[in-house]
Parts: C-alpha cells; sequence; structure tokens
C-alpha cells in the first residue's frame, strides 16, 4: 500500500487526500492551522462577505431611483467583521472536517506544522510521519514588502481586525484582491486610493475588463496610480501613515489612516525544510513539471504553492491529480485551460481563456464580438449600463478561445460560457440557444450572433 502524507488542509489538500484513499492509499493530513484553507479563512470567503457588505450600501444608496426612500446609509464595521466570522464559520462547517475525512479513511492532525527531516520523513508535533509521496498544499498567505515601516500597514487578512473602518485607505496592488478592497472601501465612504507599479490595474485580465473597471474607480472617486517606478518607505505620524513612492523618478507620497498590503499570496514555504530533503523552490514559490512534481519526484506541489493558478477551483483539481499521480504514477496532468476567474468588484469582472491580446498574439485567424451591456434590456432594468461581454473566437476551427466581461453578474455570466465552451459549444450553437428574457446571460447569445456577422463580413 502506497503511504502518502499531505501538508496543508485546504481544497488541494483536502481533494488529494480523499482521491488518495479512493485508490487504497494510506493517507495522513498534517494542518497547522485550520482545515479549510487560504481562501475560506482568509482570502476569498472573507473578502465576498466584505463585498456584499459593499453591494447592500450602494444598492440603499440608489433605491430612492425606484422609489424606495430608506434615508442615509450608515456602516456598522463592527458589524461586518462579525458577519465575516459567522460566514468563515458556515463555510468551513460544510466543508469536509477532520471527522468526516477520518470516515473516509484519511489520518488527519491538526495543531503542529511540518518540516522535512529527510526526503521521506517530516516532523509534526514530536512525532516522525514516514510516506512513500508527500504533497505539499501549503497555499499561500500575504506579506509585507520588503522595504522600511512595512510593519505600519495592513495585510488584506488583517483588515477584518480593525476596530472601525478608516475615512482614508491606500491599497497597494491591484490584481483581484486588491480591486475588489478598493470597491469594499469606496463604497462603505472611505476615501480611497489604489497604487501599483504595474502598467494597469488587474494586470492578468483581459486590456478591455481592466480598462472598464479603472474608468469605474476614476468615476467613484477612487485615485488611481499605476505604473509608479515602487514603493519606498511607509512612515506613520501619530495614527496617520504615509506611503512613499517613486512615479516618473519624483518622488511622491499619500497620507492616509491606513495602508493595506494586496500585493500577493506567496507560498508558505518557511519551515518547511524544504532543502533538507532537496526541494528546489525560490522565493513564495515551488516549481512544478505536468504532473505537479518538484524536482524530487516523489514530492508534489499542488495549488497555491506552485503559483500557477491561485484559484481554489485549480487548488482542488490539482489536489486530486497530484494524488492520482501520486498512487498511480505521471498519468494526470492539468493544461488549465478553461479555468474562471471573477473579481466581485463594481462593476463586476472575469475571464475564461485567452485574452484578445494573447489570441491576436498567437491566432492570426480570431475575430472578437463585443456586446455592450448598455444595448442589453436587464441592465437598463438594473440601472446597470456599464460594462460588456466579449467573446473570442478562431474562424477556422469555429472554437471559443476565450470570454471576458465587465458588468452586472459577470462572474456568473463567463461561468455560463465556460460551460459551453467545457462542452466543445462553437458560436453557431451559442447563438441558436434560447435565453431567458431579460436576463444577464442573453449578452451570450447577443456575442455569438456579432461574432457569427463579423465572421461572415470579413470572409465576404
Amino acid at each position: 500500500m502506497t503511504s502518502i502524507a499531505i501538508v496543508g488542509g485546504g481544497p488541494a489538500g483536502t481533494a488529494a487526500a480523499l482521491r488518495a484513499t479512493e485508490l487504497g492509499a494510506e493517507v495522513t493530513l498534517l494542518e497547522a492551522r485550520a482545515l479549510g484553507g487560504t481562501c475560506v479563512v482568509d482570502g476569498c470567503v472573507p473578502t465576498r462577505v466584505l463585498a456584499r457588505a459593499a453591494r447592500m450600501a450602494r444598492e440603499v444608496r440608489d433605491a430612492h431611483l425606484w422609489g424606495i426612500e430608506v434615508g442615509e446609509v450608515g456602516v456598522r464595521w463592527e458589524r461586518i467583521t462579525e458577519r465575516v466570522a459567522e460566514t468563515v464559520a458556515a463555510v468551513t462547517a460544510r466543508r469536509a472536517s477532520a471527522a468526516e475525512l477520518g470516515r473516509a479513511g484519511v489520518d488527519v492532525r491538526v495543531g503542529h506544522p511540518a518540516r522535512f527531516v529527510d526526503p521521506h520523513t517530516l516532523a509534526v508535533g514530536g512525532e516522525h510521519v514516514e510516506a512513500d509521496a508527500v504533497l505539499l498544499c501549503v497555499g499561500g498567505a500575504a506579506r509585507p514588502l520588503p522595504i522600511p515601516g512595512a510593519e505600519l500597514a495592513t495585510l488584506p487578512t488583517e483588515v477584518i481586525a480593525w476596530d472601525a473602518l478608516p475615512e482614508r485607505v491606500a491599497v497597494v496592488g491591484s490584481g483581484s484582491t486588491g480591486s475588489q478592497l478598493v470597491t469594499v472601501f469606496a463604497s462603505l465612504g472611505a476615501e480611497t486610493t489604489l497604487i501599483d507599479v504595474a502598467p494597469r490595474i488587474l494586470p492578468h485580465a483581459d486590456a478591455d475588463v481592466a480598462a472598464t473597471l479603472e474608468a469605474a474607480f476614476r468615476s467613484q472617486g477612487v485615485a488611481v496610480a499605476t505604473g509608479v517606478d515602487g514603493l519606498t518607505a511607509i512612515e506613520a505620524d501619530g495614527p496617520l501613515r504615509r506611503v512613499h513612492y517613486t512615479a516618473g523618478g519624483q518622488p511622491t507620497s499619500v497620507e492616509v489612516d491606513a495602508i493595506v498590503l494586496a500585493t500577493g499570496w506567496p507560498a508558505r514555504t518557511e519551515g518547511l525544510g524544504l532543502d533538507v530533503a532537496g526541494v528546489a523552490h525560490s522565493p513564495g514559490r515551488i516549481p512544478v513539471d505536468d504532473h505537479l512534481r518538484t524536482n524530487v519526484p516523489h514530492v508534489y506541489a499542488p495549488g497555491d504553492a506552485n503559483q500557477r493558478d491561485m484559484l481554489v477551483q485549480s487548488a482542488a483539481e490539482e489536489g486530486e491529480a497530484a494524488a492520482v499521480n501520486a498512487v498511480l504514477g505521471p498519468v494526470r496532468s492539468t493544461p488549465h485551460a478553461l479555468l474562471p476567474w471573477g473579481g466581485f468588484t463594481d462593476p463586476d469582472v472575469a475571464g475564461v481563456g485567452l485574452t484578445e491580446e494573447e489570441a491576436t498574439r498567437h491566432d492570426d485567424h480570431c475575430v472578437t464580438a463585443v456586446v455592450p451591456l448598455a444595448g442589453l434590456e436587464r441592465a437598463i432594468i438594473d440601472e446597470r449600463t456599464d460594462g460588456f461581454l466579449k467573446l473570442i473566437t478562431d474562424r477556422r476551427r469555429s472554437l471559443l478561445l476565450g470570454a471576458h466581461a465587465a458588468g452586472e453578474s459577470a462572474v456568473e455570466v463567463i461561468q455560463a460560457v465556460t460551460t459551453a465552451m467545457a462542452a466543445g459549444a462553437d458560436p453557431a450553437t451559442l447563438a441558436r440557444v434560447a435565453f431567458a428574457y431579460p436576463t444577464y446571460s442573453a449578452a451570450i447569445g447577443a456575442a455569438a450572433q456579432a461574432l457569427l456577422r463579423v465572421d461572415g463580413a470579413d470572409r465576404a
């Protein structure tokens, strides 16, 4: 019987543990903190609760447009953070518990960190665990920047520990986490500044999606500084905080009440003893091959540990794949061609597959169609007309290459397109689908019809 030690009890670790036991392996799951993982405990679940509170504040402010008078919006930050804790507890409770994993045959040990003492042995809580294969499902963790005064800033995981919402907040980092926090703070009434060294916000997203969100931020009063040279220091002046950075070679500073460093979630590699096991690693990342193996063939690193996709859905998929490969040999890879992502901002943003930039760079035959939400009846009804849906196809193969959206229900719309792409639906098939009326998903059919018109005109 193959013995497997899994370090980490998040989506990758629990998925791996359950799959490995199904395959007949003897599995030990080692979790230093609590089962659930970064996303549930520290990341996307708390952020989504904050985003829900922010949305409710916006809807209350707009209620008069529908004849509903509710008075001035008040924000009780302490109640919002209580709601975060309640929701995290509820989500954690419905996920695989230690007892459920135990009933499945997994030996679960929670409360002590694990570290290698040799390539096949981990020390944990004064005991040694030996295994034929080791899966490092350690997840990621927000980290401070290596600049003077970084300890004066707040990490995204620490926001819910604030006693009150600051009047002025600077967010450093415009990826998914940073952009969602900007929406939260601005919607709840804080004067918000966004700073990033990237040339535009949401660097991973389609350029039109990023541009739409940035324009929305500016219209909401958010000060956006992208393409800065770099942060140089953070300093305190009593209760105030000042972030210093250079832009265009010129020193600049912003004075606020709080600074949030949303600059990524590098892998939790400290204290693992990777060098003892001979596992190659760089700061915040454990490189893997297509089968999720590190340079040490019996050691795998699925999920955030390898920094490839940084999504819950990919972590669970990679955890299962790593378990299969650890038990059966290198038989399963994870290409991740169809991994939808979404951000609960204002407006929402989402995407799947190739961006337009990527598609045009690699494919001379791609065709793009864009449907503005302003022409969609549901968006007009809801007074949510900012945004669009974009579909990208390869005309030679009638193959959908990507889909990207900004606007109300963008995440759900992109998930619907992802399902169609996974089923192999081509634009002609999507164009014939009947969509309920009035819905945001109707934009999918309109975009598919537009693709056929563009392709037909180009061929004529």
